[in-house]
């Protein structure tokens, strides 16, 4: 029987310690072909190159047996090349991150990250995309391990409906506060308040630099938040589908 072919890839970069975890954690489930940016991409949201060219090289980071290609493209391209022209056969699984920090409730929309694994899924490949909520450089994955074990597995052996991946989030580990367990969420109703800091240059001229703080409003205890902030993991099933059904009805008297 062939081993499960996975694809990893993220917005952090192919050298971000998040995904090099997530590769080491992946070749234990199958053979591991890694397409990811060749510098950070977070923030890219589901961005695709179309006015400039791509570039992707083979690369060896570190050992394993994993076949590695560093990309100039998004977290979106990397998937499209990889299926379209690097790969010999579709995935079975296809993996994004583990992100350095935070993607759940309105984080989704723009994550580099998730917007890998939601391009997975477009593609019809079970799909998963990994954070922990550590911006850190050396942030700690030794505690998410195990479950990203387990996630993995259950995919693996039990696929995903069609159109859906997961969206996991992972709390950062912290001494004495074990992770509680996992919970299946749905997205917290939740934003940032943003402004945008004006600055000027040695020259004179204006520039803006984007600030802002996180806001929940979802006082839920089925969210993704308050699962977090529990310590808990929260997984959102995430789909591609963004038609809002439940208007449908309600707009139909525009025609």
């Amino acid at each position: 029987m062939q081993k499960p072919l996975i694809l990893v890839v993220n917005d952090d970069g192919i050298n971000a310690p998040g995904i090099r975890k997530l590769i080491s954690i992946m070749n234990k489930f199958g053979e591991v072909v890694v397409v990811a940016p060749d510098s950070p991409q977070s923030g890219k949201g589901h961005a695709i190159t179309i006015e400039s060219t791509i570039r992707c090289d083979r690369v060896k980071i570190d050992d394993g047996p994993q076949i590695e290609y560093s990309c100039s493209g998004t977290p979106a391209d990397c998937v499209k090349l990889a299926i379209n022209k690097l790969l010999e056969r579709k995935p079975d699984l296809c993996v994004s991150g583990i992100n350095h920090g935070s993607n759940s409730s309105i984080n989704v929309i723009y994550s580099g990250t998730m917007s890998a694994a939601v391009e997975g899924s477009l593609e019809g490949i079970p799909s998963i995309g990994f954070s922990l909520l550590d911006y850190s450089h050396n942030a700690d994955f030794t505690e998410s391990e195990s479950f990203i074990k387990k996630i993995t597995n259950y995919v693996l052996v039990n696929g995903l409906p069609d159109g859906v991946c997961l969206n996991v989030n992972i709390p950062k580990s912290e001494k004495g506060k074990e992770i509680k367990g996992i919970k299946i969420c749905r997205q917290a109703n939740a934003n940032w308040e943003e402004e945008f800091d004006e600055r000027k240059d040695p020259k004179g001229r204006t520039y803006y630099w984007l600030t802002g703080k996180f806001v929940n409003f979802d006082n839920g205890e089925d969210t993704d938040e308050w699962a977090l902030k529990n310590h808990y993991i929260s997984i959102v099933p995430v789909q591609f589908d963004v038609t809002a059904h439940n208007a449908i009805s309600k707009i139909n008297n525009i025609i």
